[in-house]
Protein backbone atom coordinates (compact mmCIF):
# COMPACT_ATOMS: atom_id res chain seq x y z
CA UNK A 1 0.00 0.00 0.00
CA UNK A 2 1.37 3.40 -0.92
CA UNK A 3 0.53 5.79 2.10
CA UNK A 4 2.68 8.65 0.38
CA UNK A 5 0.85 11.89 -1.65
CA UNK A 6 2.45 13.97 -3.29
CA UNK A 7 1.93 18.00 -4.35
CA UNK A 8 3.84 20.68 -5.81
CA UNK A 9 7.03 18.75 -4.73
CA UNK A 10 6.12 17.87 -2.16
CA UNK A 11 5.80 14.52 0.24
CA UNK A 12 3.07 14.07 2.75
CA UNK A 13 2.67 10.38 4.40
CA UNK A 14 -0.70 8.99 5.68
CA UNK A 15 -2.26 7.20 8.11
CA UNK A 16 -5.53 6.29 9.44
CA UNK A 17 -6.84 6.88 12.29
CA UNK A 18 -8.87 4.29 13.01
CA UNK A 19 -9.73 6.11 16.40
CA UNK A 20 -11.14 9.09 14.97
CA UNK A 21 -11.95 7.47 11.56
CA UNK A 22 -9.85 9.96 9.95
CA UNK A 23 -6.94 10.05 7.28
CA UNK A 24 -4.23 11.88 8.88
CA UNK A 25 -1.37 13.39 6.63
CA UNK A 26 1.97 14.84 7.40
CA UNK A 27 4.09 16.63 4.94
CA UNK A 28 7.85 15.51 5.51
CA UNK A 29 11.67 16.87 4.17
CA UNK A 30 10.63 20.56 5.83
CA UNK A 31 11.75 22.08 9.20
CA UNK A 32 7.83 22.57 10.48
CA UNK A 33 5.14 20.41 11.31
CA UNK A 34 2.15 20.75 9.03
CA UNK A 35 -0.29 17.95 9.49
CA UNK A 36 -3.90 17.95 7.66
CA UNK A 37 -7.12 15.23 7.62
CA UNK A 38 -9.91 14.47 6.06
CA UNK A 39 -12.35 11.41 6.21
CA UNK A 40 -12.13 10.69 2.46
CA UNK A 41 -9.79 10.48 -0.17
CA UNK A 42 -10.61 13.11 -2.13
CA UNK A 43 -10.94 15.22 0.99
CA UNK A 44 -7.21 14.55 1.62
CA UNK A 45 -6.23 15.56 -1.57
CA UNK A 46 -7.56 18.70 -0.75
CA UNK A 47 -6.19 19.58 2.51
CA UNK A 48 -3.07 18.64 1.41
CA UNK A 49 -3.32 21.12 -1.29
CA UNK A 50 -4.46 23.35 1.34
CA UNK A 51 -1.68 22.67 3.80
CA UNK A 52 0.90 22.63 0.79
CA UNK A 53 0.01 26.06 -0.03
CA UNK A 54 -0.30 27.73 3.09
CA UNK A 55 2.86 26.29 4.34
CA UNK A 56 4.20 28.11 1.19
CA UNK A 57 2.60 31.59 2.35
CA UNK A 58 3.55 31.68 5.44
CA UNK A 59 7.35 30.58 4.17
CA UNK A 60 7.33 33.19 2.39
CA UNK A 61 5.81 36.04 4.55
CA UNK A 62 8.79 35.02 7.26
CA UNK A 63 11.36 34.06 4.97
CA UNK A 64 12.11 30.72 5.61
CA UNK A 65 13.08 27.98 3.18
CA UNK A 66 9.94 26.10 2.04
CA UNK A 67 12.15 22.77 2.55
CA UNK A 68 14.38 21.24 5.12
CA UNK A 69 18.24 21.93 4.13
CA UNK A 70 20.63 19.03 3.77
CA UNK A 71 24.21 19.33 4.28
CA UNK A 72 25.12 16.26 1.51
CA UNK A 73 26.44 14.33 4.71
CA UNK A 74 25.63 11.02 6.58
CA UNK A 75 27.07 9.65 9.83
CA UNK A 76 26.03 6.03 10.71
CA UNK A 77 26.72 4.13 13.77
CA UNK A 78 26.78 0.30 12.43
CA UNK A 79 27.85 -2.72 14.06
CA UNK A 80 31.90 -3.11 13.86
CA UNK A 81 31.09 -7.04 11.58
CA UNK A 82 28.96 -4.91 9.56
CA UNK A 83 31.28 -2.11 9.14
CA UNK A 84 33.58 -4.37 7.77
CA UNK A 85 31.72 -6.08 5.62
CA UNK A 86 30.21 -3.20 4.11
CA UNK A 87 34.04 -2.05 3.38
CA UNK A 88 34.87 -5.47 1.82
CA UNK A 89 31.77 -5.38 -0.53
CA UNK A 90 32.51 -1.68 -1.48
CA UNK A 91 36.47 -2.79 -1.88
CA UNK A 92 35.33 -5.72 -4.00
CA UNK A 93 34.00 -3.30 -6.53
CA UNK A 94 37.39 -1.42 -6.55
CA UNK A 95 34.88 1.75 -4.82
CA UNK A 96 35.35 3.72 -1.70
CA UNK A 97 32.44 3.13 1.06
CA UNK A 98 31.09 6.56 -0.04
CA UNK A 99 31.25 5.84 -3.74
CA UNK A 100 29.89 2.06 -3.47
CA UNK A 101 27.24 3.67 -0.66
CA UNK A 102 26.00 6.55 -2.91
CA UNK A 103 25.56 4.01 -5.38
CA UNK A 104 23.12 2.12 -3.42
CA UNK A 105 21.24 4.86 -2.11
CA UNK A 106 20.81 6.06 -5.42
CA UNK A 107 19.12 2.84 -6.46
CA UNK A 108 16.88 2.71 -3.12
CA UNK A 109 15.35 6.15 -3.72
CA UNK A 110 15.03 5.57 -7.55
CA UNK A 111 10.61 5.84 -8.20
Amino acid sequence: MNNLMNYKGFTAKIEFSADDNVFVGRLIGIDDIVMFEAETVEGLNNALQEAVDFHIEVCAKTGKKVKKSYSGKLLFRLPDKLHAAIAEAAARRGKSINEWGKEIFEMAVKK
